[in-house]
């Protein structure tokens, strides 16, 4: 029964790639363009990118297409931080407070 087992697996694996080899490929059809309006050309989706120097702290400004929308500031010593228009109201906000609020369950699971 072993010697069966084997030579069942022997002849799947011989004849896999020789299956797999006869199948015809199709070419994959070209994607569709972008409906009219929504993109107005490469140079627009490129953010501009504004680096300026406040006092001892560094400002990058990302804007696309005039609008600002990210800042970046880089203290001298510490880790940078972001501030994001969340709603696109010209409004910055620190990226966490952003971010929804995070309840993390706790469950008992062995008390004494």
């Amino acid at each position: 029964m072993r010697s069966k087992l084997i030579t069942a697996l022997v002849l799947m694996a011989l004849t896999g790639p020789a299956l797999a080899q006869q199948q015809a490929l199709e070419p994959i059809p070209e994607p569709p363009p972008p409906p009219p309006g929504m993109i107005d050309g490469e140079e627009d989706l490129e953010p501009e990118v504004t680096i300026t120097p406040r006092g001892e702290d560094t400002f990058d400004e990302f804007r696309i297409r005039g609008r600002l929308y990210l800042v970046k500031v880089t203290p001298p010593h510490g880790v940078p931080y972001f501030l994001v228009d969340q709603t696109g109201n010209g409004t910055l906000v620190p990226y966490q407070s952003a971010l929804p609020t995070l309840s993390v369950p706790m469950w008992i699971i062995r008390s004494w």
